[in-house]
């Protein structure tokens, strides 16, 4: 089941207190108004200095220079303004659960990212399900073909998710703001622009399919079926893309819980599909490629219907959906630097497998079983990143930065605290986790072990850089976390896996210190970065809007 790796509310309860947003003249200062009385137009006075403080009824009009996100004086009110009757007016059923601006951080950034993580959990999950069941009634031909075909459908997936954090900085940020006019142009915005990348990604995936299959070495025995799958995957482009931008908008009104609900229902169907294909009708690879489309289909309908009978108070209006490059290009802003560092990263990915392949068949098994150990193992981080994204997105809308910057390092202390103990862990019983997926072969247990002892020094590291590209992004920097992965991994991780082979042939400890110290370096740029951009020192780097 190859959804979204990183999964986002679009619901009432995101919103936060009653609250809609109306035009005002730049020239007169803005006054209280009744929410029975008629709303005369206001204005506030523009200010260049910098804030730091929770927001007020009024803001200044202008530009954020780190997030590039312009916006309007507004003022809220419980009602439409009455010379503007298309301007949404939210439900009175509003209530706080996705307002990440106020209110304790630790619990809210708890309560935001658990549910994301059970949702990459159950994700991972749908793929070894997927792999389990063709493996109990085909033979190794078919698992080749599911094995090699889900490593393209991941790469597509993990680079859409990157495109569609655009999104979600946009949408919180108009969250924070208490901008719903905003937050619509967005929604809008988006379904035009991911209409397009479907149509391209679809056509270009689909004619694509056997070349990439031939550069990735697909032994001969699975390529028909590997082609099946990856044909029917391809295929099914438009709901991979469909749920990712509707998880997308559900993480900018900072909800994780409904995303996992759907993966949840959808995991338990795409099981059911998987035996009733590949075990009852015997479609091989392609019954677990189809299961896992129509599975993706049930999940975008489940959250198209969640939504459509939600109390949201979001409505859709044509203005919405009109071309409006300005909200366009803010999305692709964000997100391109971010779905090319994740096209990258797995291209790296591949390439060090490609390395231990090169070593011998134990040595290549020890590295795929421990690559597949740390995937589950970094899911922690992972889901901090979205997390410390959502919360400081919110809250530089709402201009708190100083908020945003605590987010910052709960999530570095939290990451931390994660990490030291599976390090821990992995001294200790490294070998007996390897043991777990090779019971039968010690040399490969060995090579496991000596590979995961110094690789998972990266589980405290990496998540101090995932929070700070989490961070970066929220500001619309997310060419700063483009440029410290790149720089990483081209840098240290590929070369420095290649001269640990050269120079270490019999032994795997030297190779996977290569990641721990790509993450070192990721984590000096990035706290150069900060200090020169974000740090008490340098308060002119945060603009207010």
């Amino acid at each position: 089941m190859a959804h979204a790796s990183n999964a986002r509310h679009h619901t009432a309860a995101a919103i936060g207190p009653d609250h809609t947003t109306s035009p005002v003249s730049p020239n007169r200062t803005a006054e209280p108004v009744s929410a029975t009385s008629p709303v005369e137009p206001v204005s506030t006075t523009c200010t260049t200095e910098p804030v730091d403080t929770k927001p007020t009824n009024t803001k200044p009009t202008g530009t954020d220079t780190n997030t590039g996100i312009h916006t309007e004086p507004t003022h809220s009110t419980d009602q439409a303004h009455p010379q503007n009757p298309e301007q949404p007016t939210p439900s009175r059923t509003h209530s706080n659960t996705g307002n990440l601006t106020h209110g304790p951080l630790i619990p809210a950034m708890l309560r935001f990212s658990i549910p994301y993580l059970i949702t990459c959990f159950l994700q991972s999950c749908y793929e070894l399900v997927d792999l389990l069941i063709v493996g109990r009634f085909n033979g190794a031909d078919s698992v080749s073909a599911v094995s090699t075909g889900s490593q393209m459908t991941h790469l597509v997936t993990v680079t859409i998710v990157g495109l569609t954090t655009g999104v979600t900085v946009t949408i919180s940020h108009a969250i924070g703001a208490k901008r719903m006019d905003k937050v619509q142009r967005q929604i809008g915005q988006s379904i035009r622009l991911f209409i397009l990348v479907t149509i391209i990604a679809t056509i270009m995936l689909t004619a694509c399919a056997d070349p990439l299959l031939r550069l990735l070495s697909t032994p001969t025995e699975a390529f028909s079926q590997a082609h099946d799958y990856v044909t029917v995957c391809f295929l099914g482009t438009p709901f991979i893309v469909a749920y990712n931008v509707i998880s997308a908008i559900f993480r900018g009104f900072g909800d994780s819980r409904h995303p996992m609900y759907f993966v949840a229902l959808a995991g338990l169907l795409n099981v059911g599909l998987d035996l009733a294909f590949i075990g009852g009708a015997h479609m091989q690879a392609a019954g677990a490629a189809l299961a896992t489309v129509i599975s993706q289909a049930f999940s975008v309908a489940a959250a198209l219907i969640y939504l459509n009978i939600a109390n949201s108070g979001i409505r859709l209006r044509a203005a919405d959906l009109a071309y409006d490059w300005a909200g366009t290009r803010q999305i692709l802003t964000i997100g391109t630097p971010i779905a090319l560092q994740e096209l990258c990263i797995q291209v790296s990915f591949i390439v060090i497998t490609a390395i231990a392949n090169g070593r011998g068949l134990e040595i290549s098994a020890s590295v795929g079983i421990v690559e597949k150990i740390i995937s589950f193992l970094f899911l922690v981080p992972s889901a901090m990143l979205s997390t410390v994204s959502v919360v400081a997105g919110q809250n530089a809308g709402a201009r708190q930065h100083s908020r945003s910057k605590t987010a910052l390092r709960y999530g570095i202390t939290m990451c931390v605290i994660y990490g030291a103990v599976i390090c821990i862990a992995c001294q200790i019983w490294g070998a007996d986790i390897v043991r777990i997926f090779s019971p039968d072969d010690e040399t490969v247990v060995r090579y496991g072990a000596q590979y995961l002892s110094s690789y998972s020094f990266d589980c405290i590291l990496a998540g101090v850089h995932f929070c700070f590209s989490g961070f970066f992004s929220a500001y619309g920097q997310s060419m700063y976390t483009f440029a410290h992965n790149i720089i990483s991994v081209l840098a240290v991780r590929i070369p420095g896996a290649y001269v640990a082979s050269l120079l270490w042939p019999d032994n795997l400890f030297p190779m996977g210190c290569a990641a721990p110290l790509g993450s070192l370096l990721s984590i000096l740029i990035c706290s150069a970065l900060y200090y020169l951009r974000f740090s008490k020192r340098h308060p002119a780097a945060i603009q207010t809007e």
